[in-house]
Formats: C-alpha cells, structure tokens, sequence
C-alpha cells in the first residue's frame, strides 16, 4: 500500500475508534473532533492527487524524450536540385577497314531551382565526346534552360530552352532509360534527338492525369545550313537545327506532343511544322531562299506496352520539306553532281522487344531485340538521285544489364542490311543521378 493511502487508513480507523471510546463526550465536543479529522483527510487526498499527477507528468516526459531521440532530425530542404548522366562506348566494326573506337558520348549536368511553389527553373548542360574545342569533334552545349510557371493545377507556362515533344526518345534520353549501346537511328536521323528549340508554351496533365499535352511556339529550323552540312542527307534535315546559337528567327514554328499513359502502357504522338528558308537571311544569306518557304513538317506516333517481365516499344516518324529546289539551290548541289540532294520526304520506323529474364532487388538483365527501318532520302527533286546508303534497315541484339536503376551496363551487334561497313559489336556504361 503507498503511503498516502497508508494515512488515510489510519485516520479512519481513528476516527472509528474516537467515535467508540468517547460516546458519552457531548455532542458538540465530538462533532469539532469530526470536523477536524475530515479537514486532514481532505488535506491528504489532495496530497495524493498532486503526487499522482506529477507522477503522470514525469512518465509522458520521459516518454517525449525517448521518441525524440530515437526520430531521426528532419532533413533540411533546399530550393536547388543537382542531377545528370553519362555515357562511355566502345565499338568494335566487323570489317578490319574501319576504325574501332572508345568514346565518352556524353556528360551531362543538371540544374533546377524551385523560386516558390509555382516558379521553377530546370537546366542541362552538356559535353560531347569528353572534350570541346576547335580542333576536336566534341561540343559543349546547353540542351536546356526554361522557367517553367503553374498557372493552373493542370497548366504550366514555360518559356526558354526546350526539348521538343516528339518521339519517345528525345524527352527521355538517359542512358538506363533505353537499350542498347546507341540510341536508336530511327529518333536520330529522322527524328533529331537531342532537339531543343527556345520557345513559349504551354504543358500539363488533364483526364485525371493520364493525358499530358505540350504545345507552343518555337525556333525553327534554317535550310541554309544544308549549305554547311559535313553529314549532307545522311542526317535528314538534323545539320539545320538551329539549336537557339544565334539562330535565324525570321520564321518560327509550332509543336504539339499528346501522350496517354495507363498502368502499363502508353500512347502519344507529335507534330512540329514551320518555314525554315528565313527569307533567306539565315545563317548563310542565300537569294535562293529569298521569298521561300521550304516549309518543314515532322509528326511521329508511338506506343509502349508492359505486361509482366515483357516490354514493347514501337514508333513511326515521318517529315516532308518543301521548296527543295530552292535549297539545293542555295547548297550549290545541282543534278548529277553527287547524291545528297535535301529530301523532300523522309521516314522511318521501329519496333523493339525486351524481356527481364532476372531480378534481384533493383538488379535485372534484359535482353533485346530491335529492328528498324529508315530512309534520310524517301523522295528528292527529279533528276537528282538519293543516297542508296541512306536506305537502311538495321537488326540491333543486345542485353542491359542494371546494376540498379540508375546505373547499367550493356552489350549489342548492330546489323546494318545495306551500308555493312556500319556492323559492329558495342560495350557501354551508362549512369543518371
């Protein structure tokens, strides 16, 4: 029994015993003697109550203490985030005439910064080939740089530098994000990924989130710098991307992505169209394109389908450029001279399998198959004659092998069915962060 409850024991009893032995006393005598004993039994019950409350007081204070030592400290939040990617390749070509080769395709830094909750700002800087200058053949390069402003819960303003909304590939671009080595021919000789143009737009999700739309206006492409082109139609039209270096703005252009996304699959397409003959003040004045249009429409459709350990993956990509006779024009490439002659339509398609034949934890090894079709030359101006080399059709094979989901490493052999000089077994590494 605990002391207090003790006391209030005895003096009951004492009471009981008082009122016993002193039954004769008066009434009055017995009554204050009453009154007294009840005056400290009061006393003590609210003894015993402060002690017990103290005693709750000082078991939840302990209690408090034990969980705030053993909660880890609250992190410290930062407005500015800091990621990237890199890329290193190593091809060995099946025929001895072709120089095999080691390259750092690529490092990538990227910066965002969050202003408040509707403002931010996201950024990617790039070098090329490990190196960047006059005398060799890397390039250091922003490939993106917006501000981007939440108008509404489903619209978002941007402005800046910005990578296009076509294809698959040319938004989502890191190395553990595809197969393969390389990226695929169809999203870099059709479609010229990495493509960024400076622009203003707007992007957000609707329908619950599933639909994301993209739309706006943009830098355009310059057909005078089919003029300048080291790779000529090999490329499409990639050599006159203006890439927003003091490009030529005298004509802009339109772009528009839809992507539909459901548990396990996707759908989406893209359009950009726009006149890229500047009026002939591009970057090289040409009177030939003066007046022009040498309009230039791109669109593709694509689509992803998960189910278990199997990936599917599939795209078509098509463009038209007009006023080619113009630009040949403008280029110095008549008829007979040569065969890199601007194409006025172009196309190419792919499909792809992948399936992860083993996991463990975020470790997986997926083999692939690619197959792709493509040509930089689909029709030129009568009397000129398109490259045969840039009709292909390329069996790529290979395995990605994730040391985790944003670290892997690959293998393949790349078949090319008309250019053979091109056959090849490649290694790579690739990370993100």
């Amino acid at each position: 029994m605990k002391p207090l409850q003790f006391k209030l024991g005895v003096l009951a009893t004492l009471v009981s015993l008082s009122c016993n032995a002193h039954a004769d006393a008066t009434t009055d005598s017995l009554e204050q003697k009453l009154e007294q004993l009840q005056s400290e039994m009061q006393a003590l019950k609210q003894q015993l109550a402060e002690e017990k409350a103290a005693r709750v007081q000082q078991v939840t204070t302990a209690v408090k203490a034990a969980v705030a030592e053993a909660a880890p400290p609250p992190e410290a939040g930062s407005d500015t985030s800091v990621g990237g990617y890199g890329e290193l390749s190593y091809s060995n070509y099946k025929d001895g005439s072709v120089k095999d080769q080691i390259d750092f395709n690529r490092f990538v830094i990227f910066l965002g910064h969050r202003f408040n909750d509707k403002l931010r700002m996201y950024s990617e800087f790039e070098v090329e080939h490990a190196v960047a200058s006059s005398s060799d053949k890397g390039e250091a390069e922003v490939e993106q740089a917006y501000i981007e402003y939440n108008l509404l819960p489903q619209a978002n303003l941007r402005a800046g530098l910005m990578l296009m909304p076509i294809g698959i590939l040319n938004e989502t671009h890191e190395p553990p994000t595809y197969y393969g080595v390389f990226r695929n021919e169809v999203e870099t000789r059709i479609i010229p990924s990495t493509w960024r143009e400076a622009g203003v737009g707007l992007q957000g999700k609707v329908l619950d989130s599933s639909l994301e739309y993209n739309v706006g206006i943009s830098s355009g492409f310059d057909a005078s710098k089919y003029v300048k082109s080291p790779t000529g139609a090999a490329y499409g039209i990639l050599d006159m991307h203006g890439e927003a270096s003091q490009a030529a703005a005298n004509n802009l252009a339109l772009y528009a992505g839809l992507n539909y996304r459901q548990p396990g699959w996707l759908l989406g397409g893209g359009l950009f169209t726009g006149n890229t003959a500047q009026d002939g003040n591009g970057e090289v004045p040409s009177a030939a394109l003066q007046g022009k249009n040498a309009r230039l429409t791109l669109m593709d459709v694509h689509g992803k389908y998960s189910i278990g350990d199997l990936e599917l993956q599939a795209l078509y990509a098509r463009g038209t450029l007009g006023d080619t006779q113009a630009i040949n024009d403008a280029a110095g490439i008549v008829p007979g001279d040569g065969n890199d002659a601007a194409p006025k339509s172009f196309y190419g398609w792919y499909g792809q399998a992948a399936y992860h034949v083993w996991k463990k934890d975020d470790m997986r090894l997926t083999p692939f198959l690619r197959y792709e079709r493509y040509n930089t030359q689909a029709s030129v101006d009568a009397g000129y004659t398109a490259n045969p080399l840039n009709d292909e059709t390329v069996t790529t094979v290979g395995a990605n092998f994730n040391l985790s989901r944003e670290v892997v490493l690959k293998a393949d052999w790349q078949n090319y069915k008309t250019d053979n000089l091109k056959d090849r077994f490649d290694l790579g590494v690739g990370w993100m962060f």
